[in-house]
């Protein structure tokens, strides 16, 4: 089966925060960075996991766990960019993961109204 938008996107973003993490720790960044890892990687972990899924249900919990774990990244992210505790431009990755958002929540509504 051919790769998937979201699958693709999932991954570079899961490639991008593995960088900024490393910038990040050069940085002495240590705690909200390693949430940063967590979330920013489960999102395209929990996507792909969807592609496997056993029924309708179980894609959907999982799409929908990708989800939280996009929006959680997103609080990070913002989070990381207003307090200043580091000298990087986080616009890139902002800009990425609202794509992501918006991919996975029309995903979730999808397959909510054709259950």
């Amino acid at each position: 089966m051919a790769e998937s938008i979201v699958q693709r996107k999932s991954f570079e973003f899961a490639l991008r925060v593995i960088r900024l993490y490393k910038q990040l720790q050069a940085q002495r960044e240590f705690v909200i960075s390693k949430q940063l890892l967590r979330s920013g990687t489960s999102i395209g972990a929990n996507v792909e996991e969807a592609t496997a899924a056993q029924s309708r249900r179980d894609f959907l919990s999982k799409m929908a766990i990708a989800s939280k774990e996009a929006r959680e990244t997103k609080y990070w992210l913002r989070l990381l960019k207003e307090s200043d505790l580091v000298n990087l431009d986080l616009s890139t990755e902002l800009s990425q993961i609202d794509e992501l958002i918006r991919i996975l929540t029309a995903i979730v509504k999808t397959t909510k109204t054709t259950s």
